[in-house]
């Protein structure tokens, strides 16, 4: 056996829920920049748990349980105004998920209609979980979600306590569209190989948020973000690229292992962001990201990725920094939850094997001779 690191180039499981070729992704067939232009993220996760788009019923009852189940039990919320209220945003979802299968009685099911309704109830639960830290953590008490409007309006209200601007919500309904769903991403993987023990679904989707809450993963629009703020006007942005590039530094935002010719997302959030600078009167933060992007893009042959303008979207909806990667969980739920559902499809136990390079011919010694 010869060891791969990082499994790069593995194929570990077969799939129908998302694909990559080309350069081209697509969920369960269709192209993401159909999506992203015209589908709603309620549509797409629709799409990824069942395979196909919803037709108007199907698409209404869909919506109307979202909105049922969106409030979450007084108990969680309760736990979460005891977490220090510095703690890190994704250790408390990562915690406050955890906490959800307490409370719901039907959490060891592992039937598809019952993971289903699971499935449902965390992708409404989860942005009023993230929206009540936040609240929480500013000596705020929390909101509960209105009825009958979409995740990215709910989560903005509960965010701000104010009716979001359509554009605005448009503008984060399509970065979760476009955030959706990825393959077999690391948080994805461990996922399937959490659910693969026939462990409860809040367990994958809890060993998922703990995946996604590395740096290499689901950090990066955080990095990008300190680094704007850090470049602080578009006249300096050239001299702070070069002196990074001059000292060999890492540039957040920039590259993906899978796309060698660019992120086919990046370009949805760029416009976005765009959008935004002209709904808020202020292009600083665009202008600096196109000034990055043209630098490095020229300089470095690296295209931004789905970090990069998310990044400048999140900043200018009003969001803080520290809570771009629990949205990002908010959108990747639609991809896990569906990738849980196929896994126990035809489930088998993952357990890979490891190349051994450690010492070899040893003999145990006796304590008084070491």
């Amino acid at each position: 056996m010869t060891a791969t690191k990082g499994l790069e180039g593995i194929v570990a499981a077969t799939s129908s829920i998302s694909s990559i070729h080309d350069g081209v992704l697509c969920y369960r067939g269709i192209n993401i920049d159909d999506l992203a232009e015209r589908a709603s993220f309620e549509e797409t996760a629709y799409l990824l748990w069942n395979g196909k788009l919803p037709n108007k019923s199907e698409l209404e009852r869909l919506q109307r349980q979202l909105s049922d189940y969106a409030a979450v039990p007084e108990a969680v919320l309760a736990q979460m105004k005891l977490y220090p209220q510095d703690a890190n945003t994704m250790a408390v979802l990562r915690t406050a998920v955890s906490a959800l299968a307490l409370y719901d009685e039907n959490a060891n099911d592992n039937t598809r209609e019952s993971n289903l309704k699971k499935a449902i109830k965390l992708q409404a639960q989860i942005p009023t979980l993230v929206a009540a830290f936040a609240r929480i953590r500013q000596g705020k008490e929390a909101l509960a979600p209105l009825k009958g409007v979409s995740i990215a309006h709910n989560f903005l209200y509960m965010l701000t306590g104010e009716e979001p601007d359509p554009i605005a919500v448009r503008a984060l309904d399509q970065a979760l569209v476009l955030h959706a769903d990825h393959e077999l991403n690391a948080s994805t993987f461990s996922a399937r190989v959490t659910i693969a023990t026939l462990s409860d679904i809040y367990s994958g989707v809890t060993s998922a948020i703990g995946t996604l809450k590395g740096p290499l993963h689901g950090g990066a629009n955080e990095a990008v973000m300190k680094m704007l703020n850090e470049i602080g006007t578009l006249d300096q942005a050239e001299a702070y690229i070069q002196r990074k590039l001059a000292n060999r530094e890492k540039i957040m935002g920039f590259g993906h292992r899978v796309y060698k010719n660019g992120d086919p997302r990046a370009k949805h959030l760029q416009k976005m962001s765009r959008q935004l600078s002209a709904l808020k009167g202020d292009s600083t933060l665009y202008d600096i990201s196109v000034k990055v992007d043209q630098l490095v893009t020229g300089q470095k042959g690296l295209k931004p990725n789905v970090d990069f303008y998310s990044a400048s979207v999140y900043t200018m909806l009003g969001i803080p920094g520290d809570l771009f990667t629990p949205i990002f969980a908010i959108s990747r739920l639609s991809g896990w939850t569906a990738h849980i559902l196929e896994q126990l499809e035809d489930n088998r136990l993952i357990r890979p094997r490891a190349e051994y390079v450690g010492a070899t011919n040893q003999t145990y010694v006796p304590i008084e001779l070491r």
